[in-house]
């Protein structure tokens, strides 16, 4: 029995290393969020910081500043939701879908 639980405790180890390099991976890679056909794009790295907002030009109306308030919420929840799909897909593959106690199920 003694020599399941060192093995089991090896595969604990390993997979919390590979957790590790997973999230600092997802710092580094991206998703992009959008809104009003492309008009208004947000960046998201893994770690669900924004990274970067672009806004065309055109769809600046200083009559209209509540369209683009709703354009830029919608692009950055777009870009939140697709992070953290990413994140979890991400975890998934390392953990291969056993839930771990204790670790977040959905931002990393």
């Amino acid at each position: 029995m003694g020599m399941n639980m060192q093995k089991m405790m090896k595969q604990v180890q390993k997979m919390q290393a590979e957790l590790k390099r997973v999230q600092e991976e997802l710092a580094t890679k991206t998703v992009e969020g959008t809104a009003g056909g492309g008009v208004v794009t947000v960046i998201v790295n893994g770690h669900q910081e924004i990274q970067e907002v672009k806004i065309d030009p055109a769809v600046v109306d200083p009559e209209d500043v509540e369209m683009l308030e709703d354009l830029i919420l919608a692009a950055v929840n777009d870009g939140l939701r697709k992070a953290q799909e990413m994140s979890a897909a991400e975890m998934q593959r390392v953990t291969g879908g056993i839930n771990i106690p204790g670790m977040p199920t959905g931002l990393f």
